[in-house]
C-alpha cells in the first residue's frame, strides 16, 4: 500500500508466519502459538490461511472450481485459490495495489445499478444501492469499499506533471465476460462467480492473472485504434478540478464519497456475511484509523475472540484498513481515555484474571496508532520517464529534510547532477476520488510529515507516496466554455457580460472563440485558482434569467493524431429510458472519455468546439430524429469555424420513431447491440450524402382570396431533415408532446411511447378538416391544386411515422424515385387518422401530389405543423421550403455487417467489457 514503510528483514522461515503481512518472521509466530498456520503466496501482501469449504467455490487465480473440501483464503482481500495456484499466484493483495500504481490518476465514482458484478478491494458480490463504478474504467465497488481502493484510474490525457513515455497496457482485474479467452494460453479466463481474470481497459484483450506478465507490456489500443483519442494527444491542464469536471460528468451521475463514509459502516459486516450479533465467545470492535475518522465517525469493525493477544487485534484492525505493516509497530487507544493495550496485554470481557487491560463497559471503540520512530524508509518515485526501477528507497531519520532527501535520490542517478535546485520534493496522496500533490518545502523534516500524516489517517499515509519532480515553468492554460449567455452580441458586450459578472480579472482571462448564435465564448485562463474560481461562480449565475454553464474543455493537439480519424460521440441520456445512461457510460469505457460527450450538458457545440482543429472526424449521435437533428443545426451554425467543416455523422437510434436511422440501416431502435460492435460498424460505415432543407415561416394576418392584410410575429427559419407536417399528422404529435411535457417520466419506454400515440390517434379518428380550402401550394413556382385532405407531408427521407413508407413503391412516370440525395422533396397527402393507420399497416400508401425542389404555402388559418417530429401551431401566413446549403455527410451501415459481427465474436479480443452491461 503506502509507499513509505520500515525496511523489514528477510525471513527464510517466513511461511509460517501469522500476521496478515506476508513478510511477518518466525518469531511472531512463536509468540501466539496453537492458532492455525499461515500460508505464503508468489504475491504480495496475501495473507493465506487454510479453510473448510462448505459451498461450491471457484479459484480466483485459474477461476477452475475448487473440487474437494479445503481452500486457501486470503484474510485481508478474501482471495481464495487453489493450493497448486498459490505458487503461481500473481494478484496482489488489495493492502497492495497502490504500489502498483504507475501513474496516480482518480475515479469518478457513480451509482453501479443492480447488475451482479464483484467488488475489486474485497472480490465480493455487489448489489443493490450500496455498490458504485468508475465512470471512465471497469473498477467496480461496495460504498464502504470505495475508500480503500487505489487511484489506479485510466490516464485520458497529458496533465503536465506525472507523465510516461510509452503507453502500456492499463490491466484490471475481474467482471470478464463469461465468454473471455486468455491472449496466452487461449483457454477460458472469464468468470461470473468470483473476480478472476485481467482485461486491458484500452485495447481489451483478456488474460488469467497468472499469464497477463506474460502479454508484451506495449499496448496497441486494439480495434478501435483508428477512432480511439490517443491519451498522449490530449493536454488538460487540471490540476484544480476533479475529473468529474474533467470528464463532464454531471453532478447526478456523480457519488461523493465524504457522504458515503458517514453512513453505516455495519454494512461492511453484512456484506461478509456476518451476523448482526457477535457469535458466541467473539465481540466486535469499533476501529478508528486518525483523527480524521474520529472526527467524521469512521470506523470499521473487527471482530475478534473475547480472550485475544493485543497483536492480534492490532493485526486484524490493520487488515481490516488494508494495511500491510507488522503489527508491533501500532497499538490501539481506547477513545476517551488514555487507555492502551500492549503486545503483551489480552481482551477478554468474561472478567477472568487475565482482564488486566479489559474494555470498559461500552467502552467498544479504539483509534489505531502508529508508534513513533526514529527512522524508516521511504520510497522516492521519479516524475519522468526513465528505465529501470521506478523509485529509491532513502532511509530517514529526524533530522533529515526535504532537501537532504533530494540530495540522496540526485546522488543516486546514473547522470549526474550539477544543480539541485531545479529539483523538488512532491508530496502525493493517491485517494480514490482525488489525486492531491504538495510541494515539499526544502526545510520541512520528513519524519515529522510522516508522523502526521499518520496521525489524521492511516489509511491516507499508505496512499501517500513521495516523487522527484523537475521544476518546469511551463505556462499555465485552462480553457472553459460559458454558455447560457444573451445569442448575437459582439466581442466588446460578451467581455462586459463576463468581467461583470464572473468579475474576470482581464489580464488573466481573454476571449479565444465566440459562437454568437449559441450564445457561448470560449475563455483562456492562465490562472489554476482563476480557472476554478470562475468555473465555480458561473454554475450559480444566471444572466437575464438563464444559468450559466461552465465546462472544462480539453486540448487536442491535432498535429500528434498522424492517420487516426477520432470519433466525436454525443449521447443523449433522456432517450431511450436507460438506454442513453449505459451507453453513455459504455461508450466512455471504450473510448477516450474526453471524445464522449453527454448532450444533455452543454449541447453539441461543447464537442463540436473540442473537435475544432482535428483535420479528420467523424460523428456519432446516440438518441432520436431530434437528438440527430440537433446536432445538425448547430454544426450548420458553427461549420465555419471547424478545420473539418463536414463530418459525416452516424446515429444509435434511441428515440421512438428514428426515421432517419432506419433508411441509414442503424435499425429501428437500440435493442441492446454490443457497443463494442456499434463503434466497429461505425468504422466499417459508408458515406452517403442527404439535403437539408430551410424552412420560412413569415406569420402574417393573410385573408381567404391571399391578400396579406398585416403582420403578426417575426419571422421564423428552422431546418428540416427527415420530414415537414401540416394538418391532422402535425395534430397528433402536438397532443403527445403536451402529454409528454405533463408527466415526462412516463415517457420513458418506446411501447409506451407508441401507446400514446395510438390513443391520441383515436381520439381524432371522427375529426374532419378540409386543408385543401386553407392552404395554397406552388411547387417549383406551379400553382398545385389540393385534393380534399387532413394532412399535408413533405418528405426528404423515405421514411415517415417510425418507418412507414407514405410515398409508396408503385412506379409512377410522373414523379421520380425518391432519394435522400436527389435534391427534390415529395409531397403526399393524408385524408385522416384512418388514412395515417392505413399507412402504417403498410395496406396503402398517401396521396402523391407533387415532386421539387423549391415550395411555397399560403396559410389563410392557425393550423398545427411539425418539423422533426417537434410541434407547434402556426399562426397564417407564408411558408418557404428551400434547400439549406451543401449536403450533408451521413454514415450508413453495411449489409453484410450482423454476419462480420457474429464472426468477429468468436474472438474474445474483439468483444465489448460492456456487453454485460448493456440495456435489456
Amino acid at each position: 500500500m503506502a509507499d513509505s514503510c520500515r525496511g523489514r528483514p528477510a525471513d527464510p522461515d517466513a511461511s509460517d508466519s501469522r500476521t496478515a503481512s506476508p513478510q511477518t518472521v518466525k518469531k511472531r509466530a512463536q509468540q501466539s502459538p496453537g492458532l492455525r498456520p499461515k500460508y505464503q503466496s508468489s504475491a504480495p501482501g496475501h495473507c493465506f490461511k487454510k479453510v473448510t469449504l462448505t459451498k461450491p467455490t471457484f479459484c480466483h487465480s485459474c477461476s477452475d472450481f475448487i473440487w474437494g473440501i479445503i481452500g486457501f483464503l486470503c484474510e485481508v482481500c478474501n482471495f481464495m485459490c487453489h493450493e497448486k495456484c498459490l505458487k503461481t499466484l500473481r494478484s496482489v493483495c488489495s493492502c497492495m495495489t497502490p504500489s502498483t500504481v504507475r501513474v496516480p490518476v482518480a475515479h469518478c465514482f457513480g451509482p453501479a445499478g443492480q447488475k451482479k458484478r464483484f467488488c475489486c478491494v474485497c472480490r465480493k458480490q455487489t448489489d443493490g444501492n450500496a455498490a458504485l463504478r468508475c465512470e471512465v474504467c471497469e473498477l467496480h465497488v461496495h460504498a464502504d469499499c470505495a475508500a480503500f481502493s487505489s487511484a489506479d484510474c485510466r490516464s485520458c490525457h497529458l496533465d503536465g506533471t506525472l507523465e510516461q513515455d510509452t503507453f502500456n497496457h492499463h490491466w484490471r482485474e475481474g467482471n470478464l465476460a463469461s465468454a473471455a479467452r486468455c491472449e496466452v494460453c487461449r483457454r477460458s479466463c472469464g468468470s461470473s462467480d468470483v473476480l478472476a481474470g485481467m482485461r486491458c481497459e484500452w485495447c481489451g484483450i483478456t488474460s488469467h492473472a497468472a499469464c497477463y506478465l506474460n502479454v508484451p507490456p506495449e499496448c496497441t489500443q486494439g480495434r478501435l485504434r483508428c477512432m480511439l483519442l490517443h491519451p498522449a494527444c490530449v493536454r488538460l491542464d487540471s490540476r484544480n478540478f476533479s475529473k468529474m469536471h474533467c470528464y463532464r460528468i454531471t453532478e447526478s451521475c456523480s457519488y461523493d464519497l465524504d457522504n458515503s463514509d458517514e453512513g453505516d459502516p455495519s454494512a461492511a459486516v453484512s456484506k461478509d456475511g456476518q451476523p448482526a450479533a457477535p457469535e458466541s465467545g467473539k465481540q466486535f470492535l469499533k476501529v478508528f484509523d486518525g483523527d480524521d475518522a474520529v472526527k467524521r465517525g469512521y470506523f470499521r469493525l473487527v471482530s475478534i475472540f473475547r480472550a485475544t493477544r493485543n497483536e492480534e487485534v492490532v493485526e486484524a484492525a490493520l487488515r481490516a484498513f488494508y494495511i500491510p505493516d507488522e503489527p508491533q509497530d501500532y497499538e490501539l487507544h481506547e477513545i476517551g481515555s488514555q487507555q492502551r493495550l500492549h503486545s503483551d496485554d489480552i481482551l477478554n470481557r468474561n472478567g477472568s484474571p487475565d482482564n488486566r487491560s479489559s474494555l470498559k463497559d461500552g467502552g467498544d471503540s479504539w483509534l489505531l496508532r502508529a508508534r513513533p520512530r526514529d527512522s524508516e524508509v521511504i520510497k522516492v518515485h521519479f516524475g519522468w520517464p526513465r528505465s529501470g526501477a521506478a523509485f529509491v528507497p532513502i532511509s530517514v531519520s529526524k533530522n533529515s529534510t526535504a532537501a537532504s532527501v533530494l540530495t540522496e535520490v540526485l546522488s543516486q542517478l546514473d547522470a549526474k547532477v550539477e544543480d539541485e535546485s531545479r529539483f523538488s520534493l512532491l508530496e502525493v496522496y493517491m485517494g480514490s476520488k482525488q489525486v492531491q500533490r504538495q510541494t515539499l518545502t526544502p526545510q520541512e523534516k520528513i519524519l515529522d510529515k510522516l508522523q502526521e500524516i499518520r496521525k489524521v489517517s492511516l489509511r491516507q499515509m499508505n496512499q501517500t507516496r513521495f516523487y522527484i519532480m523537475e521544476n518546469r515553468n511551463r505556462a499555465v492554460q485552462v480553457n472553459l466554455l460559458i454558455g447560457g449567455l444573451p445569442p448575437l452580441l459582439n466581442k466588446e458586450d460578451y467581455e462586459q457580460l463576463i468581467e461583470k459578472h464572473l468579475t474576470s480579472k482581464s489580464h488573466l482571462v481573454s476571449i479565444s472563440h465566440i459562437y454568437a448564435s449559441q450564445g457561448a465564448v470560449s475563455l483562456e485562463i492562465s490562472c489554476f485558482s482563476e480557472a476554478e474560481r470562475i468555473y465555480m461562480l458561473a454554475k450559480d449565475t444566471s444572466v437575464n434569467g438563464k444559468m450559466l454553464m461552465a465546462l472544462v474543455i480539453p486540448e487536442i493537439m491535432h498535429n500528434e493524431l498522424g492517420d487516426v480519424c477520432p470519433l466525436l460521440v454525443f449521447v443523449n441520456p433522456k432517450s431511450g429510458g436507460m438506454k442513453g445512461r449505459e451507453l453513455l457510460y459504455s461508450f466512455r469505457k471504450l473510448l477516450n472519455p474526453h471524445q464522449v460527450f453527454d448532450i444533455s450538458n452543454g449541447g453539441p457545440l461543447a464537442g463540436l468546439h473540442t473537435f475544432r482543429e482535428v483535420p479528420r472526424f467523424r460523428v456519432l449521435v446516440c438518441g432520436g430524429d431530434g437528438t440527430v437533428g440537433w446536432v445538425l443545426g448547430v454544426l450548420e451554425t458553427v461549420r465555419h469555424k471547424l478545420v473539418c467543416r463536414e463530418p459525416p455523422i452516424g446515429i444509435v437510434p434511441l428515440g421512438t420513431g428514428n426515421d432517419l436511422a432506419r433508411i441509414l440501416r442503424w435499425g429501428a431502435g437500440y435493442s441492446g447491440e454490443d457497443p463494442h460492435h456499434i463503434l466497429v460498424s461505425v468504422d466499417e460505415a459508408d458515406e452517403v450524402l442527404m439535403d437539408r432543407w430551410t424552412i420560412l415561416l413569415d406569420a402574417q394576418d393573410i385573408s381567404e382570396d391571399g391578400k396579406e392584410n398585416g403582420f403578426l410575429e417575426p419571422p421564423k427559419i428552422v431546418q428540416m431533415n427527415n420530414y415537414f407536417g401540416l394538418g391532422i399528422d402535425a395534430e397528433l404529435s402536438l397532443d403527445f408532446h403536451l402529454a409528454r411535457e405533463d408527466d415526462p417520466d412516463k415517457f420513458t419506454s418506446r411501447f409506451h411511447n407508441k401507446g400514446v400515440y395510438v390513443k391520441v390517434g383515436l381520439q381524432k379518428i371522427s375529426h374532419t378538416r378540409s386543408l385543401h380550402k386553407e392552404l395554397q401550394l406552388q411547387v417549383d413556382a406551379q400553382n398545385v391544386p389540393l385534393p380534399n385532405i387532413e394532412g399535408l407531408i413533405f418528405l426528404n427521407i423515405p421514411s415517415w411515422g417510425s418507418g412507414a413508407d407514405l410515398w409508396g413503391s408503385e412506379v409512377d412516370g410522373r414523379f421520380g424515385k425518391p432519394s435522400i440525395n436527389d435534391g427534390l422533396l415529395e409531397v403526399v397527402g393524408v385524408t385522416g387518422v384512418v388514412h395515417m393507420g392505413q399507412v402504417q399497416s403498410g395496406l396503402r400508401s398517401g396521396i402523391r401530389i407533387a415532386q421539387g425542389n423549391y415550395i411555397r404555402l399560403a396559410v389563410t388559418k392557425p393550423i398545427p405543423v411539425q418539423v422533426d417530429g417537434e410541434p407547434w401551431i402556426q399562426p397564417p401566413g407564408h411558408i418557404i421550403i428551400s434547400a439549406a446549403g451543401p449536403k450533408v455527410r451521413m454514415l450508413r451501415k453495411p449489409k453484410q455487417k450482423q454476419k462480420k459481427s457474429s464472426a468477429s465474436g468468436k474472438d474474445g479480443r474483439s468483444e465489448s467489457p460492456s456487453s454485460r452491461d448493456r440495456p435489456i
